[in-house]
């Protein structure tokens, strides 16, 4: 699943959990990593967002997470684009194995 670059989101300058799939706990774990309000996040790569908290922050984050976070750059349910997103962290990182949901 591609991302599109787009110019300015239509939900930069709100919180956090304005965007799809992102609540409390999520908020919190992106705080961790530098990212604050819905604008830091949507200027940047999904994908690289999740690697950096699978770094940093919580390394047995799984394909739902991986999904939470692809849809709330796309304002997407997780749950519609676990698979397609899933195959897309692969393709990226061919060694990466996944653990359980």
């Amino acid at each position: 699943m591609k991302i599109k670059k787009t110019s300015a989101p239509t939900r930069a300058g709100k919180p956090l959990r304005s965007l799809a799939n992102i609540g409390k706990v999520f908020e919190k774990k992106l705080n961790q990593i530098g990212i604050f309000a819905a604008d830091d996040f949507l200027c940047r790569d999904p994908y690289e967002v999740f690697s950096e908290l699978r770094q940093k922050v919580d390394p047995s984050f799984c394909r739902c997470a991986l999904a939470g976070i692809v849809g709330a750059k796309l304002d997407q349910p997780w749950y519609r684009i676990t698979k397609a997103s899933a195959r897309e962290y692969e393709r990226r990182h061919p060694d990466h194995v996944w653990g359980k949901c």
